[in-house]
């Protein structure tokens, strides 16, 4: 049966809708069918984008040296959706460089297919720690380090809403003419007014991300002694409710072409939603957590040295390569700026380094 029909089929038997978020839910994670549970190649050039890990080495590189501050020799990195396991490789190929590797760096992946390949890479280019990488299929507890989340909160599935005459209804999803289709919600949407924009103008769209805050509440919870960096592209509450951005941040992605049609190619594109930070960070304050950095992903990487990198490569060819990479994560027009990165603490003192030349928490 086909990931199609079997939505179609959860909606059949419900005798109605399915939230937006239930749908999302479905194409993306359904085992064996949805987006990120199948062999579908998904990242770099053959695949539908690119993520910053995927654009150069040197990403991975900055994130180790954020990291080296916080291992000490004895403490570990617990990354979320290693995608194809090359950030990890870069983290702990930098981190041996500095003499630092962790005692452990775990990956939670719940794909089997793509643990395997965060595997064949890890193990092609770093055999000789492949024994410190464990897979988890669940929350550790009690865990003291640092965690990295990397364009994870995108595709966590949101709700999405729509504004008529002054009031915020659910927008989910029916099935109808033999196709799906957005459908009104006959309540108003009362969950958490708080979360929801100030304005009012009629039929403005927008996604409110409950399982993401959720999930941050579940990380503080199994957590001992950490810093949390969660890197995405998104931006704080007024920007994210901006009146112009009047048909949300759903974006869909299949083979490098964007769209905002969720219900094409099912389980075969990308379905994301930008994150609102500001959410992010009361949620993260709400469950325990300090807020110790937010800054755009370029500034976050010059604090880091990523300029070091080239003034340390002696070829030339090389250096012009490796600048065209830096251009790609930090320029604006590029992933500089759509991208923020937010770093949170639980029972640390230390200020990230990664946020010396630029922080933003006023902004949330």
């Amino acid at each position: 049966m086909s990931l199609k029909q079997i939505i179609k089929e959860a909606i059949t038997k419900r005798a109605g809708p399915i939230g937006f978020d239930e749908f999302m839910d479905m194409a993306l994670y359904y085992p064996g069918l949805g987006y990120y549970s199948s062999g579908v190649t998904k990242f770099g050039e053959q695949g539908d984008f690119i993520t910053a890990p995927e654009t150069s080495d040197l990403f991975g590189y900055c994130l180790a040296r954020q990291c080296d501050e916080f291992i000490n020799g004895e403490n570990d990195i617990l990354e979320f959706g290693a995608g194809t396991g090359i950030l990890a490789t870069q983290i702990l190929f930098e981190l041996g460089r500095l003499d630092n590797l962790p005692n452990k760096y775990y990956i939670l992946e719940l794909s089997a297919e793509l643990r395997y390949r965060q595997k064949q890479t890890i193990g092609k280019v770093l055999p000789e720690i492949i024994d410190r990488v464990v897979w988890l299929d669940s929350l550790p507890s009690d865990f003291s380090g640092v965690v990295i989340a990397n364009e994870v909160l995108d595709a966590i599935p949101a709700k999405r809403l729509i504004c008529l005459d002054g009031n915020f209804y659910e927008l989910v999803v029916n099935w109808d003419n033999d196709k799906f289709v957005w459908k009104v919600a006959e309540s108003v949407f009362t969950n958490d007014k708080a979360l929801l924009p100030n304005n009012t103008v009629n039929e403005y769209k927008t996604e409110v991300n409950y399982r993401a805050m959720a999930w941050i509440d579940s990380l503080y919870k199994s957590m001992n002694e950490c810093l949390v960096l969660l890197i995405d592209y998104g931006m704080d509450r007024s920007e994210y409710f901006h009146p112009q951005r009047d048909e949300g941040t759903l974006r869909c992605y299949h083979k490098h072409k964007a769209s905002d049609n969720p219900f094409a190619n099912i389980g075969e594109q990308d379905i994301t939603t930008s994150v609102n930070f500001s959410d992010i960070a009361h949620q993260a304050l709400e469950s325990g957590f300090e807020v110790a950095g937010y800054a755009t992903q370029a500034m976050f990487l010059i604090s880091l040295g990523i300029d070091n990198y080239l003034s340390k490569e002696d070829n030339e060819n090389e250096r012009i390569k490796l600048a065209q990479q830096v251009k790609q994560l930090v320029l604006p027009n590029a992933m500089g700026e759509s991208f923020k990165v937010l770093a949170l603490t639980k029972n640390l003192t230390t200020n990230p380094r990664g946020f010396s030349e630029q922080d933003l928490r006023h902004k949330l």
